[in-house]
């Protein structure tokens, strides 16, 4: 492996380490409240007047799971981000699927309604999506392709 992949392992890494921990912090931010609290928390860039009123019950526990995934993506990234730094070619892809598919819920039903603002959850989508391409890279550049078969 060449030193410049080994760099963008090593930057991969450090980003799904960031992107690991806001959301480990966001999933303390949306279990333990109260489902208003929670989802203004989650849609930062909606008025908070507008979520004022009363919730059904369960909302609490479907909220409460939504922070429990969050929580369990921060921390299997932030393990693969491990793993890809002593570059795992594995750790690549694990990571960037759990990570991955967060995001792109999170940027199909969160960002582009426009329910939350740049920093962090968009700002997060770009880290993980920065993250993907750069292990990605270094992934295509060093695969093993199978010994060409010889000719009878």
């Amino acid at each position: 492996m060449k030193a410049n992949q080994k760099i963008a392992l090593k930057a991969a890494a450090i980003l799904w380490v960031i992107w690991g921990a806001v959301h480990v912090l966001a999933a303390f931010l949306i279990v333990p409240v109260d489902p208003q609290t929670a989802i203004g928390n989650i849609a930062d860039a909606v008025d908070k007047t507008t979520l004022v009123g009363d919730y059904p019950e369960p909302l609490s526990g479907i909220l409460s799971q939504h922070g429990w995934n969050l929580g369990w993506f921060g921390v299997t990234t932030m393990i693969g981000a491990v793993f890809i730094w002593r570059e795992n070619m594995t750790a690549i892809w694990v990571t960037a699927l759990v990570g991955g598919m967060a995001d792109i819920g999170y940027f199909v039903f969160i960002d582009l309604p426009g329910y939350a603002n740049f920093v962090p959850g968009t700002l997060m989508t770009i880290v993980s999506g920065s993250a993907i391409l750069l292990s990605g890279w270094v992934w295509i550049a060093n695969r093993r392709l199978p010994a060409p078969e010889s000719a009878p």
